[in-house]
C-alpha cells in the first residue's frame, strides 16, 4: 500500500489525479504491475492507476488472468476499475482511501452507481439497440468457433 500511495503523490507531481496502484502476484509476492492516474496527462479518461496497473501486470504476466494477483490502490476503485477487476479475475483488493474521500475533494462516482440501478431509458445517456439483425453474425460466429479462447 505504501507503494501505492507513492505513485499516487507522483501522479498529482506529474499533473495527474492523487491515486496509485500496485499489483503484486500473491504466491511470489512480486509486483507485477503498477500505474498511477494518467487521464490528464494523456487525455484519456480510462487511464486511471488501477487501469494502468492492470495493463502493466497483464503485459508483464503475458495473460489477461490475474487471479493470482492481490491489488492495493490508494482510493476506492470506481465503477470502471471496479469492473476491470473483476474481468481480470483479481480475487483481493486493498484500498486506502474510500469512495466518500474521493467525493469530498472532487472525484463524485455516485451518479455512476445510480446509472447503473436504472433502466436503460432512464439513464442520463441515451441508449437505443439498431441493427441487431447485422450485430448477431459476429455473436453467431463466435458461439460456432471450435478454437475459441474464452474470457
Amino acid at each position: 500500500m505504501k507503494q501505492a500511495c507513492e505513485l499516487a503523490n507522483k501522479s498529482i507531481e506529474r499533473g495527474g489525479g492523487p491515486f496509485g496502484c500496485v499489483i503484486v502476484n500473491t504466491s511470489t509476492q512480486e509486483t507485477v504491475g503498477k500505474g498511477h492516474n494518467m487521464v490528464t496527462i494523456h487525455n484519456d479518461p480510462t487511464l486511471h492507476a488501477e487501469m494502468v496497473a492492470i495493463k502493466d501486470a497483464c503485459h508483464t504476466l503475458q495473460t489477461f488472468d490475474l487471479s493470482g494477483c492481490t491489488l492495493y490502490t490508494s482510493c476506492e476503485p470506481c465503477p470502471m476499475c471496479l469492473s476491470a477487476i473483476y474481468w481480470a479475475k483479481i480475487t483481493t483488493v486493498y484500498y486506502g482511501n474510500t469512495k466518500h474521500d474521493a467525493a469530498n475533494i472532487g472525484f463524485d462516482d455516485q451518479f455512476i452507481y445510480e446509472e447503473f440501478g436504472k433502466p436503460i431509458e432512464e439513464r442520463k445517456i441515451k441508449m437505443t439497440q439498431i441493427c441487431q439483425e447485422t450485430a448477431i453474425n459476429s455473436f453467431q460466429k463466435w458461439a460456432n468457433k471450435d478454437d475459441k479462447i474464452p474470457y
